[in-house]
């Protein structure tokens, strides 16, 4: 007994440490970025108007919920769309490219995950402000001056920062590879298929509820799951169209509209779980 839950724990922790050096070059780099040109960003979404949403998706696709909390302040204080927020949310996959960077047989999927969530969030977010035009009246309101709400990003480094996402990514990482290894070991892969509903039609469902849980632990469990060959790819596009990271969080603390709130995360879920089944059926 006691030696399967150390050869658990042994594999989960090499299965982790082999990726904290590659992670943490792919998070200098996004720190980098997202440091050198996040203000740039949100000013040409605030210019984009009507053409917002296509903006809103290139930008969201960039691996870093940073830009769905700037989204999220932005559309609070009304200086974006709704379907620019949705499009920054749809495309955003978190955790999901880096963790899928590491597993080389994987990695060539990528290109094809952020292609498909860029055309899922252009179109989802030009439907959406098209019928907010069309059947809705929206109350202007004071725009918020904040973007980056309780970032404090601007006092630490761009080597702090990344050492810091990198260290928490790691933990998950390693508790998802605990976790998943010892379901694995203990109920046996045939349960967790079961559970995740693999090969069935209804996966996308599932998966875009967990997409849901505000933190980037569930694109990292969602991916790790895609690796393992338990989630297809179409529930995986699912969980991560609704996995904004912390950005719906930070909407329902800046954006006091809780029926707008309720009703862009339907608007998610709608759109992800649709989107996952037409995959599939491919």
């Amino acid at each position: 007994m006691w030696d399967r839950i150390f050869d658990v724990l042994l594999d989960a922790l090499k299965d982790t440490l082999i990726t904290l050096p590659f992670l943490f070059g792919v998070y200098l780099l996004i720190e980098y970025i997202e440091h050198k040109s996040s203000d740039k960003l949100g000013k040409a979404l605030r210019k984009m108007g009507p053409f917002g949403s296509v903006g809103g998706a290139a930008i969201g696709a960039i691996p870093q919920c940073g830009f769905s909390v700037a989204a999220s302040n932005l559309y609070a204080g009304r200086l974006i769309s709704m379907g620019t927020l949705v499009a920054v949310y749809i495309s955003t996959s978190d955790e999901a490219i880096p963790v899928m960077l590491k597993t080389p047989d994987r990695a060539g999927m990528i290109w094809k995950l952020i292609l498909i969530k860029i055309a899922i969030a252009m179109a989802a977010g030009m439907i959406v402000d098209i019928c907010v035009k069309l059947f809705c009246k929206r109350k202007e309101e004071e725009p918020f001056k904040e973007l980056c709400a309780d970032c404090d990003c601007e006092h630490h480094g761009i080597f702090h920062s990344a050492l810091h996402h990198t260290v928490q990514i790691v933990i998950i990482i390693l508790i998802v590879n605990i976790l998943l290894g010892g379901i694995m070991e203990f109920a046996g892969k045939q349960t967790v298929e079961k559970l995740m509903m693999t090969n069935s039609w209804v996966q996308p469902l599932i998966a875009a509820f967990v997409g849901f849980i505000p933190n980037c632990a569930a694109s990292v469990v969602l991916t790790e799951l895609y690796t393992d060959g338990v989630v297809s790819f179409g529930a995986l596009i699912a969980g991560l169209c609704t996995g904004a990271g912390v950005g719906l969080m930070v909407l329902f603390k800046t954006n006091k509209n809780f029926k707008q709130n309720f009703a862009i995360m339907g608007i998610l879920y709608a759109v992800a779980v649709a989107s996952g089944l037409i995959i599939q059926l491919f």
